[in-house]
């Protein structure tokens, strides 16, 4: 049997039961590995995929969390930067002000991805000669930290409504 070349693709996010560009990056996201699976086979290659959901601080730090969502191939982000705007439905679960990734393609910015894109993204990132070499320092971001510190004050509270009367 011939060596399969292994592509690891991991989708990082914050929320996929309220938040709306999680849920729908999670939706296109699996339309597009279904596409490109076919395709990647015949080449010999296998796709793993995990979904990870940044639920604490701790696990956004042991991923180098930077934006919700995140979606990586081999390790790499397959955006080259981060770029974001405010997210009411990630504000609503901490209570705060909270901002999450847009994905700019073809001169259009988008709070969900569009197919084309992640195919496009991904396809790059896997036939790349980019080689992983050693991050900067990692801190977590500002805006994270809030999202985490909001979240669990909102949890500790004691009534339904998360007001901490």
């Amino acid at each position: 049997m011939e060596n399969k070349k292994n592509i690891l693709i991991e989708y990082l996010f914050l929320d996929l039961n309220t938040c709306d560009r999680c849920i729908g990056a999670d939706a296109v996201l699996e339309e597009a590995i279904e596409c490109i699976t076919p395709v990647l086979s015949i080449a010999g290659y296998t796709i793993q995929y995990q979904k990870i959901e940044m639920t604490t601080k701790a696990i956004a730090e042991e991923y180098r969390f930077l934006s919700s969502p995140t979606i990586r191939v081999n390790g790499k982000d397959i955006c080259d930067s981060v770029s974001e705007t405010d997210c009411q439905c990630c504000g609503d679960i901490s209570g705060t002000q909270v901002d999450c990734r847009t994905f700019d393609y073809e001169g259009v910015k988008y709070e969900v991805p569009p197919k084309a894109m992640l195919v496009e993204k991904i396809l790059e990132k896997i036939f790349s000669n980019e080689v992983s070499c050693c991050e900067a320092d990692y801190a977590i971001p500002e805006n994270l930290k809030k999202f985490y510190a909001g979240k669990e004050k909102k949890s500790s509270c004691c009534c339904s409504s998360g007001c901490c009367c």
